[in-house]
């Protein structure tokens, strides 16, 4: 799983790379990105400052190749994992702070939340953070493109992998809000199309320090996946606890949105016999430890799969260069739609995600 860093990027010059040739469209002579973040909470370490600065250096990128006839100026804020902070940091943004394109929305509460005030406002999204397959589904809209993952393929790829190697039935930890039972859903689906079975769920809430009860009953449950369905902290947290509590010789652990983040964090002792699925690791090949060391220069951590994928939005929008006609949402969604559909991304994978 690629995370944490580099989601605004992508849209920084997704937004703005496509505009070139066609300065008089854009409003006021300026492209203005937000990223809307958890820069001190739970989803920090995946999101937060590193996503700025991911944000940055794709902007950093293009003016220095590009070199538009027009400003780009790149806003920040904390949307403290509250939808309401972020609902009213997203209207003041697009009202009155000629903010043209919001970006990150780590927190799928938060994304649900401020897809709606995109589609009220007929502005753009771009979400880079979060996972819920409601962007896509009952909630879609068509302001707001869901870019990085979702809890259908990181879901369904770690069930198909555990079921091959034996492991059939499965304990869900999951933290109580969107992120949480999406991921459930998803991963139950998918461990009972392979012949699985859910033996089942507990529910933690966000931000808690205390896993001890949750973790107990999981370990009782005789499962012998216990799967974590959270992410920042409280994936942090959980692993943590499964330590203690001894759990991992008898229970495989497996983190449904578990990263290179969280390996770094807690070190190879208390991750050892962990499974993850990231879709980028930065010392894949050349191009990949080329770009991160970059990144690490930039932020002083190697990055993981959200980090990279808002570079891999802002190159896509870098190829669209003569498409751009304004700054109008529905004239940027369609441009920046054609464009992924046919740019490939230099350091993905041909034979993976």
């Amino acid at each position: 799983m690629r995370k944490a860093i580099l989601r605004a990027a992508m849209i920084a010059a997704t937004f703005a790379a496509g505009y070139t040739a066609h300065a008089e469209g854009i409003t006021d002579g300026t492209v203005r990105i937000g990223v809307l973040t958890d820069m001190a909470g739970v989803f920090s370490d995946l999101g937060g400052a590193g996503a700025v600065t991911a944000a940055q250096m794709a902007i950093d990128d293009y003016v220095a190749k590009e070199k538009p006839p027009f400003k780009i100026e790149l806003v920040s804020a904390d949307h403290q994992n509250k939808p309401d902070i972020a609902t009213g940091i997203a209207r003041q943004w697009y009202d009155t702070g000629g903010v043209d394109l919001i970006t990150d929305v780590i927190n799928s509460g938060v994304a649900l939340a401020v897809s709606n005030v995109a589609e009220s406002k007929s502005r753009m999204l771009i979400v880079t953070g979060s996972g819920s397959t409601r962007l896509t589904n009952e909630q879609c809209s068509p302001y707001t493109i869901s870019y990085t993952w979702d809890t259908y393929s990181f879901a369904n790829g770690q069930a198909r992998i555990v079921k091959s190697l034996g492991l059939d039935t499965w304990y869900f930890v999951a933290v109580d809000y969107a992120l949480g039972k999406s991921l459930v859903t998803e991963a139950s689906d998918a461990v009972t199309r392979s012949g699985g079975k859910v033996v089942g769920t507990v529910y933690h809430p966000i931000s808690t320090t205390d896993l001890s009860s949750f973790l107990l009953q999981a370990q009782g449950s005789k499962a012998k996946v216990i799967g974590f369905a959270n992410a920042g902290a409280d994936l942090l947290n959980s692993i943590k606890a499964a330590k203690d509590f001894n759990i991992t010789p008898g229970q495989a652990i497996v983190p449904l949105v578990g990263t290179i983040t969280e390996v770094h964090a807690l070190g190879a002792a208390a991750t050892q016999g962990m499974f993850l699925v990231e879709p980028f690791y930065w010392n894949l090949d050349d191009l990949s430890r080329q770009w991160s060391k970059r990144f690490f220069e930039k932020f002083g951590k190697m990055p993981n799969f959200v980090s990279r994928h808002e570079l891999s939005e802002g190159s896509a929008g870098g190829e669209d260069r003569r498409c751009g006609r304004s700054d109008e949402a529905t004239q940027v969604d369609a441009d920046q739609r054609h464009v992924r559909a046919q740019w490939q991304d230099p350091l993905r994978r041909q034979d993976g995600p």
